[in-house]
């Protein structure tokens, strides 16, 4: 839906992610980004694919505002893979705003690891999307899911509050 257009219902998060307008700072990272033409669809609103590219930047930058490097990881044969997304659009923001990207991991299962994404207008007041994306720890050399994670991803994940 347009921004402008406040005839249709605003849909609620996905199920998946649903506690997450609810909450407030609850170890949430923001990344702030600015919506440049490049960002947007012909009609200068935000294009589908660009939510994906912003959710994975606010996400390696989390990291790397607590000392880890994801560079350094996949340098060490460790990579971590998306192999699952859930997005919904509630809203979209036109070229020139500014956005936040709030993300934070909210959970680890074994070597998944669940991180949750809310996409809102810089000054919070406006929703325009909810996601959740796994990813799960892979030997790069091997291309196989490790069994266990490494302690270096088990240090880095204590620093973020999580339990492998």
């Amino acid at each position: 839906m347009l921004e402008n257009d406040r005839t249709q219902p605003q849909l609620a998060p996905a199920g998946a992610i649903q506690s997450l307008s609810s909450m407030e700072s609850g170890g949430w990272f923001e990344y702030l980004v600015r919506v440049y033409p490049h960002h947007t669809d012909y009609s200068g609103a935000v294009w589908h694919g660009t939510y994906v590219t912003w959710m994975e930047e606010a996400r390696v930058e989390s990291l790397r505002s607590i000392g880890i490097e994801y560079a350094d990881w996949v340098a060490q044969g460790l990579e971590l893979p998306v192999v699952e997304l859930s997005l919904r659009y509630h809203r979209a923001p036109q070229m020139g705003q500014a956005v936040a990207i709030k993300t934070r991991m909210s959970a680890s299962e074994g070597v998944r690891l669940l991180w949750d994404y809310e996409i809102r207008s810089a000054d919070g007041e406006e929703l325009y999307a909810t996601a959740q994306v796994t990813l799960v720890a892979v030997d790069g050399e091997k291309g196989k899911i490790i069994r266990q994670l490494p302690p270096l991803l088990k240090d880095a994940f204590a620093r973020l509050s999580i339990k492998p």
